[in-house]
């Protein structure tokens, strides 16, 4: 029967397949193969009781897309939540995150929650940023309700892996997504500025007749995987200019006539964009040392 993960913990993986989900075990040959069943796979399963109902997981079909972190298969986009303030957006981090997506062309929306303790000059710098990246940015609040019809139809027939730090408001996004409270949320610890009831594992949840969610546990630092410090670039869209620099290749940090750095001055690519370039840059080239 053929089915798709909707939920992993501890093991077992909920298959939805038909009208029911079964619990199910992964045979042994995933180990061999050293392949692990992910949230939202496309599989097969041989029932084992349908009343109960478990299954054994026989058969994981090929992935369009796999993500590390949060480690999910087969989304069509990806909605990463950071919070206006409390806690502080860390910029570099959404960057790292968008890296991630762009690396396997997955498109992404950022919504910037909690907009409700903000004021419009705060998302205008924070619309300024991000305007040249080619991601879509929305302000969002679940406490006042604000983007969320917006967010509801930028959902609507998409599977879309949900991500972000700890603390952000994901969890009270989705509630309001599902118009209940069926998902755990918290206060922020004012010790940590996390959530005190975050997300554990990472769930497809629907949210209407074609549109789904991942929700996933929220984390407080990331890290950019398979990529050299020389490819970082390519995953600015911005620095995607028609000419080129005076050096070729052109790490866009030292060169003498590069046009990037040029255009920060000029103020046509984000300043704040362009140093976190430089701090993912400085930190992929120090790992590399390290290797």
């Amino acid at each position: 029967m053929k089915g798709r993960i909707v939920k992993g913990v501890a093991g077992f993986y909920y298959v939805s397949a038909g009208d029911k989900t079964y619990e199910c075990k992964a045979r042994g040959i995933f180990r061999k193969d050293r392949k692990k069943p992910l949230v939202g796979d496309l599989c097969e399963i041989e029932i084992i009781d349908e009343k109960e109902p478990t299954g054994n997981i026989t058969l994981i079909y090929p992935r369009k897309n796999e993500l590390i972190r949060p480690n999910v298969a087969n989304i069509d986009q990806a909605l990463i939540v950071f919070a206006i303030k409390h806690p502080d957006p860390n910029f570099v981090m959404l960057d790292k995150l968008i890296i991630q997506y762009e690396k396997q062309d997955i498109p992404v929306i950022i919504a910037i929650n909690k907009d409700d303790l903000s004021d419009e000059e705060e998302m205008r710098f924070i619309g300024d940023i991000y305007r040249g990246s080619g991601c879509r940015l929305i302000f969002t609040s679940a406490r006042e309700k604000d983007g969320i019809d917006e967010l509801e139809s930028l959902l609507k027939d998409k599977t879309t892996s949900v991500a972000g730090p700890s603390g952000v408001g994901k969890s009270s996004l989705i509630n309001c997504l599902l118009q209940d409270d069926s998902l755990k949320t918290g206060e922020i610890s004012k010790k940590t500025e996390r959530g005190k009831h975050t997300t554990r594992h990472s769930e497809i949840i629907p949210v209407s007749e074609n549109a789904f969610i991942m929700d996933t546990p929220g984390f407080s630092s990331f890290d950019v995987y398979d990529i050299g410090p020389e490819d970082a670039a390519l995953y600015y869209r911005e620095f995607d200019m028609r000419e080129s620099c005076r050096f070729v290749p052109c790490s866009h940090t030292h060169e003498p006539g590069c046009l990037i750095k040029e255009a920060v001055e000029k103020g046509q690519i984000s300043r704040i964009r362009y140093e976190n370039y430089l701090a993912i840059y400085n930190e992929l080239k120090a790992g590399q040392g390290r290797h």
